[in-house]
């Protein structure tokens, strides 16, 4: 599987043979600056990201809780979603984020 991720720099990276189970993971071990305090428990929002419009519809719908989390992350948007919660599946190969302000490490 093959993900591609803007970070908070605006360089594209592109992350290939990707196996972790969740977008959060995924981003974490290939040593990208995110921070994910929660570990995955959506409960931080420090794991918020843009979902690329063009993925939107391929994405299971947002939880009650994911989005109470998401109302309180910096600048959310229409696509905002927590990466802890994006399930990585064969149907998101390609799939394309960019890592949303307030989820580096200061």
């Amino acid at each position: 599987m093959k993900l591609l991720i803007c970070d908070h720099e605006g360089n594209l990276v592109e992350l290939n043979d990707v196996s972790e189970p969740t977008l959060m993971l995924a981003i974490r071990g290939a040593g990208l600056n995110l921070t994910a305090q929660c570990g995955g428990c959506a409960s931080c929002g420090t794991c918020h990201v843009y979902v690329d419009d063009a993925w939107q519809g391929k994405l299971k719908p947002a939880s009650d809780s994911e989005d109470a989390m998401l109302d309180v992350v910096e600048q959310r948007r229409e696509n905002s979603r927590l990466s802890c919660q994006i399930e990585l599946t064969k149907d998101l190969d390609g799939l394309t984020v960019i890592l949303a302000p307030g989820s580096e490490f200061a």
